[in-house]
């Protein structure tokens, strides 16, 4: 049996808790597995479709961390466990125990100055268990770079579940609610300062002069939102931007489905670094191409010039080169369908094959 130790977990909404949830259920079809995860409203209806056991800890921050530890730590005592897999280094620091202890990492949550406290406890945990595994490259070099052992990290990239067959009514509404609009840009994220919607909406000034009838699509919600509809408003592109938030998956998945390029050129804010992107692999499953940023681990999800481009984030001249290379001639055709066979090596079931290998 193993163990998984999260803080972030469905019915939440949120890219690591899409991973962890994707992770135990993949593992569930192939080892016994309790999930210990944190309180969420309405979990009950969630966890009840489930064919493992997960068990869910409440109470604020500090005491849950304490609790769910001790939890944790009786449990190992009274049950014969092979191993835990953690979300986060903060998630294994109370766990005592001598079984085998994994440590997934994404970024920002090692990013921490060398030598700070922060950076101390992380190492501290991460040094202490079998294998830290990083979700790109870049994630582990950050690692490696900010004190954790090398030959303590491997890079296993997220998983992704199949895409799913869209329904052909919701597809019809999206085609409505476009009408001519062309060419299509897309960004599914919350809006904060790292996901660069700001440099895509000054890029989009100048594409508008070559391109019409261009349209760019912004799914989510975040602190950054009414300052990016502020900026739509100076720069007149209402026309251009439109925002959705609170949709049903079927209808976000169409208007990815629909849309022709994927604009996600994120930067380093402050310690906070995009460790992978799952965004890019799951609009590939549709046939959609990326333009990602050269800051963080979208090169393990992107392969420049042939399923989508890399640029740097902080640049708009690159941000606006790198669309116009993809929107001229209909670039982006070629390099969706490049896309979509790369990214098949992202399900869960050829991912899990790389877990079995280092459990």
């Amino acid at each position: 049996m193993y163990l998984i130790v999260t803080r972030a977990y469905p019915p939440e909404l949120g890219g690591m808790q899409s991973l962890m949830w994707g992770l135990s259920k993949e593992m569930s079809k192939n080892f016994m597995i309790k999930v210990f995860a944190d309180y969420q409203e309405n979990h009950k209806e969630f966890d009840n479709k489930e064919n493992f056991s997960i068990e869910r800890v409440g109470g604020i921050k500090f005491l849950r961390k304490i609790r769910k530890a001790q939890l944790i730590n009786e449990y190992l005592k009274e049950n014969k466990v092979q191993g835990v897999i953690a979300d986060h280094w903060k998630s294994l620091e109370l766990i005592n125990t001598d079984k085998k202890k994994y440590c997934l990492i994404h970024g920002k949550e090692i990013n921490h100055p060398k030598g700070s406290s922060l950076n101390k406890r992380a190492n501290k945990v991460l040094n202490n268990v079998e294998k830290v595994i990083a979700n790109s490259e870049y994630t582990k070099n950050l690692a490696i770079n900010n004190g954790v052992e090398a030959n303590k990290v491997v890079v296993i990239n997220p998983g992704v579940d199949p895409a799913k067959e869209l329904n052909k009514k919701s597809l019809e509404k999206v085609e409505s609610l476009l009408k001519v609009k062309t060419p299509r840009l897309i960004t599914v994220s919350r809006f904060d300062k790292r996901k660069n919607h700001e440099k895509v909406i000054m890029a989009l000034r100048n594409l508008k002069q070559k391109y019409a009838d261009i349209v760019y699509m912004c799914i989510g919600d975040g602190d950054e939102l009414e300052n990016i509809k502020e900026l739509v408003k100076e720069l007149d592109l209402s026309t251009q931007v439109m925002f959705f938030n609170d949709i049903s998956d079927e209808l976000k998945n169409s208007l990815v489905a629909k849309s022709d390029i994927f604009v996600m050129p994120s930067i380093i804010h402050k310690t906070s670094v995009e460790g992978f992107g799952i965004a890019y692999v799951e609009a590939a499953q549709y046939e959609i191409p990326s333009l990602g940023g050269k800051d963080g681990g979208a090169a393990d999800a992107i392969q420049q010039d042939k399923t989508g481009f890399i640029c740097d984030g902080n640049n708009l001249d690159d941000i606006y080169s790198s669309l116009d290379t993809m929107i001229e001639n209909k670039r982006y055709i070629e390099l969706g369908k490049n896309a979509k066979e790369y990214v098949s090596k992202f399900q869960w079931e050829k991912i899990l094959d790389q877990y079995k290998k280092i459990l």
